[in-house]
């Protein structure tokens, strides 16, 4: 064989059959599946049904348990609310929704990474009532938010790096008492909605006027906030970080108990447009259960 003939025949194998991290690479449609086929197979009792690898860890409000355990033992049903967070980079797709447990409502923040084709990490935050998160209005998850749907232009978007910094300075503003200081880059008509109470922006619920203006809303200082990034969905501008409030969070509560978030950023052209949060309430220095990536 001529040694041109023999570079074609490599060039026509490599082609044929990609390496085996491009075959194996989960893009954004992938991964919005794996979201799909994990709710589907809570909803049937049956986690045989996902393709997982040998050693999937899975953890419920930061205990770890079986995969089938917890939620997925008295599932009853599927609410339309969906609000998808994809991380390609990462191979994380995470969700807001909404299901129902013997019938109840239940609000449900869903981390799954991916790898190989395989779910290798399932994190989940579950708020059955308003005595779990503090505030509790599932029947206001109808629809996703326009302002969180929204898809950036290619001008408006940020790099990952510079929508991570923006997205940080939120819990450096919740540590200093306010978000004119260390001045939180945020629009005019930015929002916060936190397990369904718009609680920030126009026609917030939470002592208006004075939470009309998300910036400029008075906030209590909370020097014991630690986060981590959980997920950048760079295509649509979100940062989501898991965030723990520490001590003196839980409005007229016991200092021992702490607000936890599973909180997702709208962040594009420099500014944060919006916050949407599930949150519930745990003791002060509860460990999410994933400490080897905790936590600023």
């Amino acid at each position: 064989m001529s040694r041109s003939s023999f570079s074609l025949l490599v060039a026509f194998v490599l082609l044929a059959f990609p390496a085996r991290s491009e075959a194996q690479r989960c893009e954004r449609v992938c991964l919005s599946d794996f979201i799909t086929q994990y709710l589907d197979a809570m909803l049937a009792h049956d986690p045989e049904r996902l393709h997982t690898s040998s050693r999937v860890r899975f953890t419920e409000d930061t205990v770890e348990m079986p995969l089938g355990q917890g939620l997925w033992k008295n599932i009853t049903g599927l609410r339309p609310y969906r609000q998808d967070f994809i991380d390609v980079r990462e191979g994380i797709a995470g969700t807001h929704t909404v299901v129902e447990e013997n019938g109840m409502p239940v609000l449900l923040a869903l981390r799954l990474k991916v790898f190989a084709l395989a779910i290798s990490e399932v994190e989940t935050m579950v708020v059955r009532n308003q005595k779990e998160g503090v505030l509790f209005q599932p029947d206001a998850f109808k629809t996703p938010n326009a302002g969180m749907t929204y898809v950036p232009k290619q001008s408006e978007l940020n790099t990952r790096e510079e929508m991570i910094r923006i997205a940080s300075l939120y819990p450096a503003g919740l540590r200093a008492g306010s978000f004119l200081m260390p001045d939180v880059p945020m629009s005019d008509d930015a929002y916060r909605f936190e397990n369904g109470r718009k609680m920030a922006g126009p026609g917030c619920t939470f002592r208006p006027p004075s939470c009309e203006h998300m910036k400029s809303q008075a906030v209590p200082k909370l020097p014991g906030v630690t986060y981590r990034v959980v997920a950048v969905d760079e295509e649509m501008g979100i940062v989501w970080l898991r965030q723990d409030f520490g001590p003196g969070s839980v409005p007229r509560g016991a200092g021992t108990d702490m607000i936890s978030t599973f909180e997702a950023f709208k962040v594009y052209a420099g500014q944060i447009h919006a916050a949407e949060a599930i949150l519930e309430v745990a003791p002060v220095g509860t460990r999410s259960g994933w400490d080897l990536v905790e936590a600023h």
